[in-house]
């Protein structure tokens, strides 16, 4: 037994990238946040809306210190790995109950208790590997006992929320992510988390941003599975597709090489803060926007399943997540931009608040016009970023020397 804990952590080293074990946690992690728009489509209200965020960040944001860990040391290595498959294993059991998360059981441990314990294994796990992690470097269990500290004062009231549920479950998890969350930035702002591979940790937010994008179309282009799809209903298809498709190229085509490269120019004693705050901050918007828009998305779909497309209307909380994801991802996108290249526009800014503008126009649309407006507009989004691009010289790909 004691040879286990005489092992050592495998540091990483600054050309590090991502691994296919890290990988395949990332797919158990978005298989949880698409449980989230299980759970808001059931019908989408307000209130679910609201309580499908709160899902999503502590979701996210229970995510990042295993980025940082896998920055740190192998995460597909001894002791490390073994942790991450339990943490693993904690994500899907929450990812099977997360379509009733508010809904109390007869039984002890219901779907809301069987959720805040399996969020709590994922957290006590992350605790207890970035310790190991820690154990030869001083600075790093500096950073850890302050990251602790809200991290452990959160699981109180996720406890005791689940237990009361209905309206005492919604405002004590929404406490538990204030105090988990904003604990936690307010600690990594003073002890900063040491980066040690930028491609790495660059890389990893990719990745998990796209596995979001395909695991959002997948989900909103499903639709009911009653009968086969009809003409409008591959219509909305597509739509879903080609806005997928402009939600990808408005962050991978330029601005994330671009980003990379700036960070990487920062000095080594401040690049840290600059990639946490950038990519910390940034990135849970655009995947929450993303999954908020497949759902807006699956809702266009499962009304022209239901009813004629002249007739077939979304609701307000329904066009609200497809117009409000759009909002989300597009202003989420100007602030990463702006905390990586230290560039934006006043346009920019007005276009990523016109879809709030458009969307009373469009709830007085049938729903696939609807979902075709919002297309249309992030086609148009994509073409106006596309030319500010090529005029900014941070952004715009070096031209070839030729010989």
């Amino acid at each position: 037994m004691r040879g286990i804990f005489d092992v050592r952590p495998v540091p990483v080293g600054d050309q590090h990238r991502t691994t296919m074990f890290e990988i395949f946690f990332d797919l158990v992690f978005v298989f949880a946040l698409t449980q989230v728009i299980t759970f808001m489509a059931q019908p989408p209200t307000a209130l679910t809306l609201a309580q499908g965020l709160i899902l999503l960040l502590l979701l996210i944001y229970s995510w990042g210190p295993y980025l940082w860990l896998g920055n740190l040391v192998r995460a597909d290595v001894g002791p490390a790995r073994a942790a991450t498959l339990l943490a693993m294993a904690a994500i899907f059991v929450a990812a099977l109950v997360l379509p009733d998360a508010w809904r109390q059981g007869p039984g002890l441990f219901d779907a809301p208790l069987t959720l805040a314990l399996a969020y709590l294994v994922t957290r006590a796990v992350q605790l207890v590997v970035l310790l190991w992690a820690s154990t030869e470097d001083a600075p790093l269990r500096s950073t850890l006992r302050f990251f602790a500290v809200p991290v452990a004062a959160a699981w109180l009231p996720l406890i005791v929320g689940a237990l009361l549920g209905g309206v005492a479950q919604t405002v004590l998890w929404t406490v538990a992510f204030l105090v988990d969350i904003g604990g936690s930035r307010v600690a990594s702002a003073y002890r900063p988390w040491p980066l040690r591979s930028l491609d790495h940790f660059t890389e990893r937010f990719g990745l998990v941003l796209i596995i979001a994008l395909g695991e959002a179309l997948i989900a909103a282009g499903a639709g009911p599975r009653t009968t086969a799809p009809n003409g409008a209903g591959l219509v909305a298809a597509l739509l879903g597709l080609v806005t997928t498709i402009c939600l990808w190229w408005l962050y991978f085509d330029r601005l994330a090489p671009a980003a990379r490269q700036s960070v990487l120019r920062v000095p080594d004693e401040r690049r840290s803060s600059v990639a946490g705050d950038a990519y910390g901050l940034a990135h849970a918007p655009l995947i929450i926007g993303a999954i908020f828009i497949a759902l807006g998305i699956e809702q266009v779909l499962g009304q022209l399943f239901e009813e004629p497309p002249h007739s077939a209307r979304l609701s307000w909380p329904a066009a609200t997540a497809l117009y409000g994801g759009a909002t989300l991802y597009l202003l989420a996108r100007l602030v990463f931009r702006r905390l990586t290249l230290r560039t934006g526009r006043p346009g920019q800014v007005v276009a990523a608040l016109l879809p709030l503008v458009l969307l009373p126009i469009a709830r007085s649309l049938p729903a696939l016009a609807e979902l075709a407006l919002l297309t249309l507009f992030l086609i148009a989004v994509t073409w106006y970023e596309r030319r500010n691009d090529r005029r900014d010289p941070r952004v715009a790909p070096a031209r070839p020397v030729r010989p």
